[in-house]
């Protein structure tokens, strides 16, 4: 439930009961965006840590927002409809543009702001928001699931230089130490650069970033973390398809793939929603011809019918943990 995820900053969450009864799926997501805890601690002395709320207030205000939203969320639905999103970071790019440009708290001043010289772009600023204390920040958004790869340790090349290295992306195209890297050292310095100034937007700009997502454990053993990650993060497991018999049993009697879209809020659905499921064995059927990482969500019923997120993870292919290792032991200049 959307209580696993916990609160942002030092305030304290809507209840679990308020999040989940919350029915819209979008609305669901913004919700998630706004209190669930980040992926990383504050790193000093750049990488400070975005807050959506400057009190508990806003924070409260921005939960009866939630509320309203849910009532009636045909405009937010026609204003995701018109982004064309189609990936996971644009998604929650859409929904926190909208929460900026209605909600009740910091206001939107611009979206994906490029700087350029010299007609080569250097970057694009995320968001450029005004709190209502008059404080201008600029927000770095990132939504990312990793899995953690092992221990990083290999007999040949010893322990890894950075333990953030061992937290890789299903589809070994992206890798957290990186990933942190290039949020220090050029992402949250962007606004700071002589070329920003030029662009018209008065400062100066309070450079945070606003890091969300989920870390998966092998059959959701867990991990001990590095230092850098918040140990309130939002966890799910992984495991791999010769595995998966044994993990899933006595797991859950539902389950179902999860599109990509469906990355972020755990899911909640309504009895109309049930012949959706299907149970471990045939998901395993299903995924025979799969030829790289699917994340896949179980389910339990609950109350009034609603279905409601167990948990989550990735099925792998049998080669994926080898192939992770070594990706995880790669040099960053690869």
């Amino acid at each position: 439930m959307m209580d696993a995820a916990g609160p942002t900053a030092s305030f304290e969450a809507p209840s679990a009961a308020r999040l989940d009864a919350l029915s819209d799926a979008a609305v669901r997501d913004i919700g998630w965006l706004l209190f669930s805890p980040d992926l990383l601690r504050a790193q000093p002395p750049g990488g400070v840590l975005a807050a959506p709320f400057e009190s508990p207030e806003q924070a409260a205000a921005t939960m009866d927002w939630l509320e309203a939203q849910d009532a009636d969320p045909a405009p937010l639905h026609r204003h995701i409809a018109a982004a064309r999103v189609t990936r996971l970071g644009r998604y929650a790019e859409c929904l926190l543009a909208w929460f900026l440009k209605h909600g009740p708290a910091a206001r939107l001043i611009a979206a994906n702001v490029p700087l350029r010289r010299a007609g080569v772009t250097l970057g694009e600023c995320d968001f450029l928001v005004e709190t209502q204390t008059g404080r201008r920040l600029h927000w770095e958004l990132a939504v990312k699931c990793y899995l953690h790869a092992g221990d990083g340790l290999d007999a040949s090349s010893g322990a890894l230089a950075n333990a953030l290295a061992s937290y890789v992306g299903p589809n070994l195209q992206d890798r957290f130490d990186l990933k942190l890297a290039h949020l220090l050292d050029h992402q949250l310095r962007l606004s700071a650069r002589e070329e920003f100034a030029s662009l018209g937007h008065r400062g100066p700009w309070d450079a945070q970033m606003f890091v969300k997502g989920w870390l998966f454990y092998r059959n959701g053993s867990g991990a001990r973390d590095p230092v850098e990650i918040d140990p309130a993060h939002a966890r799910g497991w992984w495991s791999t398809r010769a595995e998966w018999p044994s993990f899933s049993a006595d797991h859950a009697d539902a389950w179902i793939l999860l599109p990509r879209l469906e990355w972020l809020a755990p899911r909640v659905h309504d009895a109309g929603h049930a012949s959706s499921f299907v149970s471990a064995a045939t998901l395993e059927q299903q995924l025979a011809h799969q030829t790289g990482p699917t994340m896949v969500a179980a389910f339990v019923g609950h109350a009034e019918g609603k279905w409601i997120e167990r948990s989550r993870g990735f099925i792998v292919p049998d080669d994926w943990p080898e192939r992770a290792q070594a990706f995880a032991r790669r040099p960053a200049r690869d």
